[in-house]
């Protein structure tokens, strides 16, 4: 007997689709991500050739590129983000950690937004009509514009957006909603793709902006498959401590610009107030005269961020010593120890080493290795640095110093807050010979550097 339905496996990291459960997937090669979910077989596809002569097809120099005016939120660290803005009929993913603030922003966004007579429509599958007036009170005023709408049933919310015809549509959160013509539960596989398709169509077909809110699993990723990533036009996570006061908004995916962008927000009790200056706001509390306490430049975009490193070299009490990298990759600082060790002859072989960027940022680029390793010979030697020297340059395991990218910004971001004295690689020193008013040296090699310092 022919069966209407049938059990169809998914893999909640890809979306890959098998017959069977599979203890580990043959695409993404990912354990235990396989669940299973009854579908409804479809009836016979319509023809294809049928429909051939409706399609229009347009030479690439026939294409029109207009300048898309974008929609500005007022809020600068999310327009810098979102490079320069909302661009109307996008579809915007926005995921982080329970409690980390993205509620909080996107309804600041609707107060801002609200602000020019915008009309808003904010849908939450979470949170009561009243929980979101309290939380708006906190903020301030609101303007008559923004409406409020707890729903979770999609084709209702579907036609809402159709008659209503919001500018700004808030999802919170895409886990909530459910399809009636999907048998599954709300939060499924096959819930989350159906609904994020949906509210794609009705962004570009209605030119409406949406903002889907996702839960993130334990990783740190969006809930659901990561086929919902592809499917949105930007992609943003809010990364940060959920007890400390700062956030930090990041693009993993942006078509409509760059994902090398971060925006710095800092946690209060009337809503998220933007860090201007974030390297001011992360050498706050610095400790004088310390050891092993050095302050790097890290590129984020276009931004110059000033960070401190700190580092803790001690005598081992036991076989093994021990690595801890808070901030930073534990690999790249196994490296440079490594690189001390043999290029320097420094014995860290029977020392425990402790590595932490203050402020709970973290860092990745090259240009910070310098600032580790420097930090780790000022805590081994017991020697603190001058507080008013900035150190940058990526370390090969040869001990060079490489340079890095955009030295001009780093060294101007260094004066403007005060710094006297800039270590840099010896490739770089041409490129800020213009900056006058702090005093520039370049070194080829870290033993240089140290000798120096």
């Amino acid at each position: 007997m022919a069966k209407s339905k049938k059990s169809i496996f998914f893999c909640q990291n890809c979306g890959h689709e098998e017959n069977k459960w599979l203890g580990q997937c043959p695409v993404c090669r990912e354990w235990n991500t396989f669940v299973e979910e009854k579908i409804t077989a479809s009836g016979n596809p319509k023809s294809v050739l049928a429909s051939v002569k409706e399609v229009e097809i347009l030479s690439l120099n026939d294409v029109e590129t207009e300048h898309e005016e974008r929609i500005y939120t007022k809020i600068g660290e999310l327009d810098r983000v979102l490079g320069g803005g909302i661009v109307p009929g996008s579809l915007i993913l926005v995921g982080g950690d329970p409690g980390i603030g993205k509620s909080t922003l996107l309804l600041q966004v609707c107060r801002e937004l609200g602000g020019d007579q915008r009309k808003i429509l904010y849908i939450s599958g979470e949170e009561s009509l009243r929980q979101i007036k309290l939380r708006a009170k906190r903020m301030g005023e609101f303007s008559e514009t923004v409406f409020l709408l707890s729903e979770t049933n999609l084709e209702k919310i579907q036609g809402v957006l159709e008659s209503r015809r919001p500018e700004i549509v808030i999802i919170d959160s895409i886990q909530t909603m459910y399809s009636e013509a999907v048998g599954s539960a709300p939060g499924s596989v096959s819930q989350v793709r159906e609904s994020t398709n949906v509210f794609m169509q009705l962004a570009k077909g209605l030119g409406i902006s949406i903002f889907i809110v996702g839960h993130v699993t334990k990783e740190g990723t969006v809930a659901g498959p990561r086929v919902l990533e592809h499917m949105v036009d930007t992609v943003l996570y809010f990364e940060g401590d959920r007890h400390a006061s700062y956030r930090i908004l990041r693009a993993v995916k942006n078509r409509f610009g760059s994902t090398n962008e971060i925006g710095v927000f800092e946690m209060r009790q009337d809503g998220l107030k933007e860090v201007e200056n974030p390297s001011e706001y992360m050498l706050e509390g610095r400790p004088e005269n310390a050891s092993g306490s050095v302050v790097a430049c890290s590129m984020e975009g276009t931004r110059p961020i000033l960070i401190e490193i700190q580092a803790l070299v001690c005598p081992t009490n036991f076989g093994m010593p021990r690595r801890t990298a808070a901030g930073t990759d534990y690999n790249r600082v196994n490296l440079l120890m490594a690189v001390l060790e043999k290029r320097i002859g420094f014995p860290l072989s029977n020392h425990d080493a402790y590595v932490n960027i203050a402020g709970g940022i973290k860092m990745n680029e090259p240009a910070v290795d310098l600032g580790i390793v420097l930090a780790i010979v000022s805590s081994y030697k017991n020697r603190p640095l001058d507080e008013k020297t900035i150190v940058f340059g990526e370390v090969g395991l040869s001990g060079e110093v490489r340079a890095v990218n955009m030295p001009e910004q780093r060294v101007a971001e260094a004066k403007k807050l005060g710094f006297t004295t800039c270590i840099l690689p010896e490739a770089s020193v041409k490129m800020v010979k213009s900056i006058k008013g702090i005093r520039v040296i370049g070194v080829k090699s870290v033993n240089e550097a140290i000798q120096l310092l």
